[in-house]
């Protein structure tokens, strides 16, 4: 198993981007063997492990941006005490992952609803979009705050829209390494969105989990290529990289049935995305995904 990258490593090899790719690469030949497809899970309350990360996390996740953007979303706009009852439904029902972001305006919600829960029963994935080390920094205290926690499971850098985005995030890229080293974060990583960014995360060692748009229809997808997508998500998976899928329902646009099951049976079927996320805005949301993802294992291992 490739060892982990920690900062003093990072500075020596970001002298160019070519040394990161080199370091990758080798890092993805070595663990070849040992990352091969993930085994369908034996549920849908399974646990998985986010590829070398050690962090063992629920199949399903729990989304909060749905539509999100301007400090709120579909799941914001629920309020506190709705936001709670789907969160605490999630949760007695194994959900534990939750995905947060400032730019959602959901750290505060997901505080109150994991008020009293034991902070070894869930996980919790935010972003920034920091770019050098003091405002990473800044949001990583903030975020803690706002979450009421002592550390955050996963930190990603949000959104990478360009290629060479790394060159614009170094200082960031620094500073997360070292709340790592600190035990402030537990892994960080990326969320992509278009091919070029997700090419450079899947060579980067910095990534250590990406946040990945993928579904069949290539819905909310820049690159609508579902299948280059997983293509590059097997690169990933096959590194020991974490990976976690999101827009499995193309942010609520995939609504009939069978095209909802077909997205599952898809994402499953890939043996590469180790966990995703759905922004559940009810608890017969809740019910109904979990329902279809055991009916798509079990069709998959029929």
């Amino acid at each position: 198993m490739t060892p982990a990258l920690n900062r003093r490593d990072f500075l020596a090899t970001t002298a160019s981007a070519a040394a990161l790719a080199a370091t990758a690469g080798a890092g993805t030949s070595r663990a070849a063997a040992t990352f091969a497809k993930n085994a369908l899970p034996a549920g849908p309350q399974a646990r998985v492990t986010l590829g070398k990360t050690g962090i063992e996390t629920s199949l399903i996740g729990m989304g909060s941006g749905t539509v999100g953007g301007g400090q709120s979303s579909n799941q914001t706009k629920l309020g506190v005490k709705g936001f709670t009852k789907v969160v605490r439904h999630a949760l007695d029902h194994g959900v534990t992952l939750f995905d947060v972001a400032d730019q959602y305006g959901s750290h505060v919600y997901l505080r109150e609803a994991l008020k009293g829960v034991p902070r070894e029963k869930y996980q919790i994935q935010t972003k920034t979009h920091a770019t050098d080390a003091v405002t990473a920094r800044d949001h990583l205290q903030r975020y803690r705050l706002e979450l009421g926690v002592d550390y955050i499971d996963i930190l990603l850098l949000h959104c990478m829209t360009k290629t060479g985005w790394d060159h614009e995030h170094t200082g960031a890229m620094e500073a997360l390494m070292q709340a790592k080293e600190e035990k402030l974060i537990r892994a960080h990583g990326t969320s992509c969105h278009g091919m070029d960014p997700l090419r450079t995360s899947a060579k980067l060692p910095f990534v250590e989990v990406d946040l990945a748009r993928i579904n069949p229809e290539g819905l909310i997808m820049d690159d609508k290529k579902p299948d280059e997508v997983a293509s590059v998500l097997e690169e990933m998976h096959t590194a020991g990289k974490g990976v976690i899928g999101m827009k499995i329902l193309g942010e609520g646009r995939i609504t009939e049935p069978a095209k909802i099951d077909a997205s599952l049976r898809f994402v499953l079927g890939l043996g590469t995305v180790d966990a995703y996320i759905i922004g559940f805005q009810s608890t017969d949301q809740v019910d109904d995904i979990l329902k279809r993802t055991e009916a798509a294992i079990g069709a998959l291992k029929a």
